[in-house]
C-alpha cells in the first residue's frame, strides 16, 4: 500500500505520553508539514504557536480545564511535552477549515516521524480570553486571530488501536457511460 495512505490508516489519537521532550528539529519538520496544508485561495492565514515551556503548557491546561468544566488537576494535554496551537485570522472565511487541514497535516507528520499526537479542542475559547490575546500581542501579532485547535505531540506511552469503521458511510452516485 502507498505509505502516505498507510500512515492515514494507522494514525491514532494518543492520550498518554513519555516525559521525553521532542527535539526542536523534529518539531520543525512537523510544523513545516502543517504549513504546507491546503488553504483557501492560497492565503496562508494560519499561525502555529509551538509551546514546549512546561509552565506555559500548564497555564494552557488550566485555561482549557476552566473552559471544559474539569478540575484543574486534570491534564487535557495528557502529559504531552509539546503543544502546537493552530490559529487563523478572524477575517478569513475559510479559516477554520484551513486550520483543520493544518492540524491534520501536523498529526500525520508526527505519526510519520514515530510520534503520537491528538487534536485537543477549546483553542477558540482560550484565544478569546484577554490573557491569550495579550500573548499574541507580546509576540508582535497585530491581526485578529482565533484558535482552531491544539495538536499535542510527544513520544507515545501507549499504542491505541483503531476501532472498526462504521458501515454504510459511502454512497456512489455514478453516471452512465
Amino acid at each position: 500500500m502507498n505509505p502516505v495512505i498507510q500512515a492515514m490508516l494507522d494514525r491514532r489519537s494518543v492520550r498518554k505520553y513519555q516525559k521525553k521532550p521532542v527535539p526542536r528539529e523534529i518539531l520543525d519538520q512537523i510544523i513545516e508539514a502543517g504549513l504546507y496544508a491546503a488553504n483557501g485561495k492560497g492565503r496562508q492565514a494560519t499561525l502555529i504557536l509551538a509551546v514546549t515551556d512546561p509552565a506555559l503548557i500548564r497555564k494552557l491546561s488550566e485555561a482549557n480545564c476552566r473552559i471544559g468544566g474539569w478540575d484543574k488537576s486534570f491534564d487535557p494535554f495528557y502529559g504531552a511535552p509539546a503543544v502546537l496551537i493552530v490559529l487563523t485570522r478572524r477575517d478569513v472565511p475559510t479559516g477554520t477549515c484551513d486550520g483543520s487541514l493544518v492540524l491534520g497535516n501536523l498529526m500525520l507528520a508526527a505519526h510519520a516521524l514515530g510520534l503520537g499526537s491528538c487534536w485537543i479542542h477549546r483553542a477558540r475559547e482560550e484565544f478569546e480570553m484577554p490573557e491569550w490575546q495579550d500573548l499574541l500581542r507580546q509576540l508582535g501579532i497585530k491581526e485578529e486571530y482565533t484558535g482552531v485547535g491544539h495538536c499535542i505531540v510527544g513520544y507515545p506511552a501507549e499504542t491505541p488501536k483503531a476501532a472498526p469503521r462504521a458501515k454504510n458511510r459511502v454512497f456512489y452516485l455514478e453516471g452512465k457511460a
